[in-house]
């Protein structure tokens, strides 16, 4: 005869165990980053070509004396391929701006303005115009983002060349 009180206990046991949930974590940067550095996350948009051909459908037809009769006949063929695909990447970035720290914010500004990037008011806010003119200042410079990196605001003269900014 099988005891049905043992199983019984155990599976009650077992149910007073604390479980021990499972850390709950964001990803804020590349697997590899340095502990407390920032980062945002970049597009690199692909690249397409697009090929276009003229195609000959029916030669032309000449007459026994070597007059055309009838013109060749040409169809236009397009075509479509990647060149690079999009990709998206990570890169540093100042830990002041994910901090939407208004002195630092204010200093980008003024950079932009200087280097006539940026027209608005100098308010601190990392506002829609903000983006814009960071984003025209880093065109120039190979990065497609409206957020200042690291390397940018080292060339703007906000961070000090050497200095981990944490």
């Amino acid at each position: 005869m099988i005891r049905p009180i043992l199983p019984l206990l155990l599976c009650a046991l077992a149910a007073c165990a604390t479980a021990v949930p499972e850390p709950v974590t964001r990803m804020l940067g590349p697997l590899n980053a340095a502990p407390g550095s920032c980062h945002a996350k970049g597009i690199t948009p692909a690249i397409l070509e697009t090929v276009t051909q003229q195609v000959q459908e029916a030669p032309e037809l000449r007459d026994a004396v070597g007059m055309v009769v009838e013109p060749a006949r040409f169809r236009t063929l397009t075509s479509t391929r990647i060149v690079r695909a999009r990709g998206e990447h990570w890169f540093e970035i100042p830990c002041d701006i994910r901090r939407g720290d208004r002195d630092f914010i204010q200093q980008i500004q003024r950079a932009l303005t200087v280097r006539e990037y940026y027209a608005g008011e100098i308010h601190g806010l990392y506002d829609v115009p903000t983006r814009a003119a960071v984003r025209a200042y880093q065109d120039t410079r190979g990065l497609e983002s409206g957020t200042l990196s690291l390397d940018s605001a080292k060339a703007l003269g906000l961070v000090e060349l050497g200095r981990d900014v944490f």
